[in-house]
């Protein structure tokens, strides 16, 4: 590009750069040796604002050098109207194409005076009044020549409008729907006097009906400046005539205004031009692909015989409002749309604002798959216009708002600079300047109304914007288009989107709802009114139908889905998440139709909906974050009832995220335990402490320290989702205290936690269970130290030593906790091991425990806790190693009932078959039991014996729908009966034991 030299300073003051812009200034009466003349300052100040300041003048001067005479009458003009002086401006400053039309049409300027510069309502006649000079249509080459002339000079107007604010601040700016609409009606008028010029040169008569049906933007009345017009012709009567017709019709309009393109009709190009109704019919009913649809979407009669154009409309409509009712209808758009864009040239992929990533394509793709898929009964979702659909999608609850207007915005955006590029030279173009053509960069700035901005040039304003929106068109396709939500709801059936007939009842039934005339109860509920919220369950509620019946109790899950929206409503982003994000629905159906814990947990503890579209945030936190994050939100709370507060909540979230990922398959046995263990230890820590402040601060000292010591489950780290937390509490006097006044401090703050942790509570109930300690429920809640040395010296018996084993420091004073483990391990871990007369005698206490617990007329081959080759069988045996053989094997020094079962394969102590049988049970055991607290939402050690709830326990234990649940239970009982067997062997006739 050769460089441009400046001019003089003053010139250049007004944005000239042309080293001939000082002649033209002066040639035009507008400069002199002074500089510029008093009256033409408007003029100069308005130039200066055009968007290449040199092209606008270089435009005026080869006006006035083609008609002289014309000169005086516009020189005057310019610099006395304002309207005037904006939009020929800005029309020559933006446009070297229309430029030359006005050099050689000359008169044409005065088009741009009065209060409208463009009347669509009368394109039609003016382009008629070219076209009939006299009374005859002008037809051959004088009609192409007329046209041209007669439709440059109406694009002219239109293009005035849409420039002239931009040079003169305060004219009238219309928005971008305009500019499409004008330029569409001026399509349809010039389509409709082509048309009249075809039957004057064919001499067509009655015979030869024809329909011009628009398609693509013309159809969807947002036309570029310089766009290919997509037509399909109907025609009726003598076809051969009509074919002429068309065929006249697209020759005449081509080469005056636009090509009209008519390969969208039935077999492209190969097909023929013309078609009667009953040809199209039968094509889109036997051989149409899904892009044909897509593209009929747009479809609308413009010119020709009006009542045949109404008839194909209402003869495809129905096609196209059931085609994503077509197998893999969604793959096949998604397929397409990646397509065209492979087409791309990769030189130009960054700057094709059209087809590329982020262009043009990805709304109208987007727009037009959600149009297809929800259109089918939401008739408001029927617009060809691109921004109108995005409207109401939007309004619709289809789209999210914010997502629409983002996508709304950048689509008329890069619309926009589509215009300004093709109207450079008025050809067809969507390539954005390269980078490193500033000077283009400028001019498309300046003809978008972009400013400089932060010291920054127009230009680089433009670029940035540019890549900016390309990026959020971008993400945003990627959102709407690629949808998981999208698929499962073209799925369903047409019909049974239409969730209020009496249809849907029956498909109900059809679908396993034991109660359909109920559950449609709930879907009117749901989607009663018309607020954006009912309209999106409107969206929502046939997949999750779908989805629910696949799961053990779709009535309970649509009841649960009908009290968690219910209990969500004024929760923002609820209905929001399960329309975007797919992935979240069907998770959420899963959990509802399986668990009566999951939905009372989820009412208040909502934000987990969140985790469930991402799978590793659901399930990847450690217990040991979880923990840490949980003291140190309970330890910035300002008093004890806000700490227990913050505690049961947080305890809430993870009970919820924990039983989620178990309910997914996310989560194994050891993990759920050690998770939930974790939090109950973190409540525990968080309690006691702020428990503790309290009393201190009553007190105004600190009589004793305190340790809470786990038991049970809670100590080995195997806590189920209905698990007390056993525990005990040692204190420790301070320096000049009592043992009885530091007891009775421990123990005001031991019965503050379990008080407080116990209250009443929607939530899984919170008990703090010490009836482990010495002498049970009738000795001390706590005692010092001191007093546990000499109890367990002198008065523990067997059945307290193997309690032990599981006692681990979880709590309060780490060194008192400490001291507290250093003073059990002889406890229980016996130096010599077990003589023959407590190995009986645990023997007999385990035998006494299964007669004695065992619910009346439980089955022992359904119960997980006291059954055959049950947890009591596997854990029992596994202490009796730890009793005997814990003082000489480290490895069985453990809390944990795997690492000791392990340990004791290690040691030689069982074989490694044995040992596999009693982990396999103990596991199968655990989960059973965990996931009949899930799916009965209360604590349950027996295993459903049929019906439902036993359904659900074997989804959760893998089983599939398909399955028979009785299958589960013979393997539960398959299971345990082997590891009963090696109880049997182990634990009652090993002497080695």
């Amino acid at each position: 590009m050769v460089e441009r030299a400046r001019p003089t300073a003053s010139v250049a003051r007004y944005g000239f750069t042309d080293p001939r812009a000082d002649g033209q200034l002066r040639a035009a009466g507008w400069w002199t040796e002074a500089g510029p003349d008093a009256s033409t300052a408007d003029v100069l100040s308005a130039l200066s604002r055009a968007a290449d300041p040199d092209l606008a003048l270089s435009g005026l001067d080869r006006i006035r050098e083609a008609d002289p005479v014309a000169w005086i009458e516009l020189d005057q003009a310019l610099r006395a109207n304002r309207t005037l002086r904006g939009r020929l401006l800005g029309v020559l400053g933006t446009s070297s194409a229309l430029a030359d039309f006005l050099v050689a049409n000359t008169a044409c300027w005065k088009t741009l005076l009065g209060d409208k510069c463009t009347e669509p309502d009368q394109y039609a006649s003016r382009l008629l009044d070219y076209l009939r000079p006299e009374s005859e249509v002008l037809t051959g080459l004088d009609s192409e020549q007329a046209l041209r002339v007669a439709y440059r000079e109406l694009l002219l107007g239109i293009a005035a409008a849409d420039l002239g604010h931009l040079v003169e601040p305060g004219l009238y700016q219309p928005p971008y729907a305009e500019i499409g609409a004008q330029l569409t009606t001026l399509a349809e008028a010039a389509l409709t006097v082509g048309l009249l010029v075809a039957e004057a040169e064919v001499g067509a008569g009655v015979e030869g009906r024809l329909a011009v049906i628009a398609m693509g933007k013309c159809g969807g009345r947002e036309l570029n400046y310089v766009s290919d017009v997509d037509v399909i012709f109907v025609g009726d009567g003598d076809l051969l005539t009509a074919t002429r017709l068309a065929s006249t019709m697209m020759r005449v309009v081509g080469k005056a205004c636009f090509e009209v393109d008519a390969a969208l009709r039935p077999e492209g190009k190969a097909g023929a031009l013309v078609r009667t109704l009953d040809g199209h019919a039968t094509y889109y009913q036997k051989w149409a692909k899904t892009w044909e649809f897509q593209a009929l979407l747009k479809a609308r009669p413009v010119a020709g015989d009006a009542e045949l154009g109404r008839q194909y409309a209402e003869m495809v409509a129905p096609m196209v409002w059931s085609a994503a009712d077509r197998d893999n209808f969604v793959p096949e758009v998604q397929k397409m749309r990646r397509r065209v864009e492979g087409h791309v040239p990769t030189a130009h992929a960054e700057r094709e604002l059209k087809l590329g990533r982020g262009g043009l394509r990805d709304v109208e793709f987007a727009v037009q798959l959600l149009q297809l898929v929800h259109g089918r009964i939401d008739a408001e979702l029927r617009s060809p216009s691109t921004m109108d659909a995005l409207a109401a999608l939007g309004e619709g609850g289809y789209v999210g708002r914010m997502d629409a207007a983002e996508l709304g915005s950048s689509y008329e955006f890069l619309r926009t600079i589509e215009h300004r590029l093709q109207l450079r030279r008025l050809r067809r173009t969507h390539l954005f300047p390269a980078a490193s053509d500033a000077s283009e960069l400028r001019t498309i700035a300046r003809a978008s109304g972009v400013r400089p901005a932060r010291g920054r040039s127009e230009g680089d304003v433009l670029l940035a914007e540019f890549r900016r929106h390309l990026q959020s068109i971008r993400r945003l396709h990627q959102k709407l288009f690629y949808r998981p939500l999208l698929q499962s709801v073209a799925n369903v059936p047409t019909e049974a989107l239409r969730l209020t007939t009496k249809q849907a009842e029956s498909r109900l039934a059809a679908l396993g709802y034991a109660a359909p005339d109920g559950a449609l109860q709930h879907i009117k509920a749901l989607t009663a009114g018309m607020s954006r919220r009912a309209a999106i369950q409107q969206a929502l509620l046939p997949v999750l139908l779908e989805l629910l019946a696949d799961t053990p109790d779709p009535d309970r899950g649509l009841l649960s889905y009908r009290k968690v929206s219910e209990a969500l409503e004024e929760t923002p982003w609820y209905l929001r998440v399960l329309r975007d994000e797919g992935a979240v629905v069907e998770r959420l159906a899963l959990l509802l139709g399986t668990s009566r814990l999951v939905p009372d947990l989820l009412s208040r503890a909502p934000e987990v909906l969140q985790l469930l579209g991402d799978p590793a945030r659901l399930a990847g936190r450690t217990p040991a974050e979880v923990a840490t994050s949980l003291r140190a939100a309970v330890r910035r709370q300002p008093g004890l009832n806000a700490a227990v507060a913050a505690a049961r909540s947080l305890r809430r979230h993870e009970m919820l995220r924990v039983a989620s990922a178990d309910l997914l398959g996310l989560l194994d046995v050891p993990s759920v335990c050690a998770a939930l263990s974790s939090v109950w230890v973190a409540v525990l820590q968080g309690a006691l402490a702020a428990a503790y402040r309290q009393r201190q601060a009553e007190l105004g000292r600190t009589p004793a320290t305190i340790a809470v010591i786990g038991m049970g489950r809670l100590g080995g780290a195997e806590l189920g989702y209905g698990s007390d937390a056993d525990v005990l509490f040692v204190c420790e006097p301070a320096e000049g205290v009592s043992d009885s006044d530091a007891a009775k401090f421990a123990s005001s703050v031991a019965e503050t936690v379990r008080k407080i942790l116990g209250a009443p509570s929607p939530d899984p109930a919170l008990v703090v269970d010490a009836d482990l300690r010495p002498e049970g429920r009738s000795g001390p809640l706590v005692r010092t130290l001191e007093s546990y040395r000499s109890y367990y010296g002198r008065w523990a018996e067997v059945w307290e030593s193997q309690a032990l084993l599981r006692a681990r420091f979880i709590a309060g004073d780490d060194d008192l906790g400490a001291r507290f483990i250093e003073m059990i391990d002889p406890i229980r871990y016996p130096e010599a091991g077990l003589d023959a007369v407590r190995v009986r005698e645990i023997r007999r206490i385990k035998a006494r425990v299964e007669t004695e617990r065992m619910p009346k007329g439980a089955d022992p081959t359904r119960h997980t806790k006291l059954g055959r080759g049950g947890l009591a069988d596997v854990e029992w045996t596994a202490q009796l190693m730890q009793l005997r053989h814990g003082h000489k094997i480290p490895g069985l020094r453990t809390t944990s009932t795997i690492e000791a079962l392990n340990a004791a394969v290690e040691a030689g102590l069982a074989e490694p078959a044995e040992i596999e049988s009693l982990i396999e049970a103990w596991l199968l055991a655990t989960r059973v039991r965990n996931a009949g607290m899930l799916v009965r939402g209360k604590a349950v050690d027996e295993i459903p014996s049929s019906g439902r709830d036993l359904a659900a326990v074997a989804r959760v234990l893998g089983y599939s729908a398909d399955d028979d649940p009785g299958e589960f239970l013979d393997a539960y009982r398959r299971t345990t009966r082997r590891a009963h067997a090696v109880v049997d062997t182990l634990f009652y006739q090993d002497k080695s034991l």
